[in-house]
């Protein structure tokens, strides 16, 4: 149980940290890691709870598809194949594509904490 509510704490910190950038050309593809990586976060707390111990970011895909939601799965998904570009390729995003994406993220992980992890006291 420590460890899930770590990883939440952790995934609040990271949205916290991204907030205090502004968005720009510099900053974009940060932002959007930080990000993923909050979304990522939860996606793990989830799945502990759950009794599972995810290795790699695609299984994380998978296990929400097969827990909890299509959607969510695909939305993750492609997060996760924008972070891999931004991060092992050098990839950029737009602004608009960064903006949407934090957008996006944000809802998600708030159905996810309200629907999966409600009542866990950090």
């Amino acid at each position: 149980m420590q460890l899930i509510k770590s990883l939440i704490k952790t995934s609040e910190k990271h949205i916290k940290v991204a907030k205090m950038l502004e968005i720009n050309n510099i900053t974009k593809e940060t932002v959007f890691v930080m990000y993923y990586e909050s979304l990522r976060e939860i996606m793990e707390a989830m799945a502990m709870k759950d009794g599972y111990k995810v290795y790699s970011h695609e299984a994380f895909t998978f296990y929400i598809k097969e827990k909890y939601s299509g959607l969510i799965a695909d939305k993750f998904d492609r997060y996760r194949k924008l972070r891999n570009g931004v991060n092992y390729y050098g990839k950029e995003l737009s602004i608009d594509d960064v903006k949407f994406s934090i957008e996006e993220i944000n809802k998600i992980i708030k159905e996810l904490k309200e629907k999966h992890l409600k009542g866990i006291e950090k």
